[in-house]
């Protein structure tokens, strides 16, 4: 081979190369750094348990007949709940998928009637402000109201716990800030689904509450780091005897449902 054909080759070759970086500039390049956790691990060998058609069926119509009767509560029984079964709700949602296994989110579980007290103030202030001094014009507002119709949150407080869910918004790698907060919010959402299911599981209930514009301030009373935000709150407990919940209708499979 010439010189001059090697030369051509070459500058190909520089050139390919230039095309692959390109490609991973931005939020490519982002995404490949979070995956070299995963890269890293030790692999080991995957088995989940062999269950036959029939029990299959069976087990996916019970878990749903059981998920159907989920329902927002807002009024809590006065009956203790035990700090390990949430512990072992908050296990079951950290086995949430995390992208590049980062594991952003984190529960703290507030008992403190103080503590709540100070989350309830906070946020019936900013909701205040939101469905009534903004109501005019305000479509969402009207949505809502359909289903609640006061900014009033005693289930805050009335709750045996409240769980705030944060996820970090930004990490130090290599002393450079790097900012996560889309993947992040979107791997904490996921767990938080896991959660709700898990909580529905052992026959609690809550309600998932938007803290709104008070995250800030729900932070600072709870000396959250700075890299970190909140994206809800669930008031944790059993329902009350006596509580009543819209009688809401899902929508059916055919209408959440594409065949491809």
């Amino acid at each position: 081979m010439n010189k001059r054909v090697e030369k051509q080759m070459e500058s190909k070759t520089k050139h390919k190369r230039a095309d692959v970086a390109d490609k991973l500039v931005g939020d490519e390049m982002v995404f490949t750094d979070l995956h070299e956790n995963v890269i890293r691990e030790r692999m080991i060998p995957y088995r989940m348990p062999v269950i036959n058609d029939d029990l299959t069926l069976r087990n996916s119509q019970i878990f749903y007949e059981e998920m159907k009767m989920r329902r927002s509560c807002r009024q809590f029984s006065t009956r203790d709940v035990p700090l390990k079964l949430i512990q072992n709700l908050l296990k079951t949602a950290g086995t949430s998928p995390s992208v590049g296994n980062l594991q952003p989110w984190t529960f703290c579980v507030v008992s403190s009637d103080s503590i709540k007290t100070m989350i309830r103030k906070i946020l019936e202030a900013d909701e205040r402000d939101n469905y009534v001094s903004r109501k005019k014009g305000a479509s969402w507002v009207v949505d809502v109201s359909q289903l609640q119709d006061t900014w009033r949150r005693p289930y805050i407080t009335d709750a045996p716990f409240v769980l705030v869910v944060c996820h970090e918004i930004f990490r130090d790698v290599n002393n450079k800030t790097e900012r996560v907060f889309h993947y992040n919010q979107i791997s904490t959402s996921i767990a938080v689904g896991i959660l709700l299911a898990a909580i529905q599981n052992v026959g609690l209930s809550t309600v998932v509450t938007s803290p709104l514009n008070a995250g800030p301030d729900i932070s600072r009373i709870l000396r959250r780091p700075e890299n970190e935000t909140i994206l809800l709150l669930l008031p944790l407990g059993y329902a009350a005897e006596d509580v009543m919940v819209p009688d809401l209708k899902r929508k059916p499979v055919e209408h959440i449902t594409k065949l491809y």
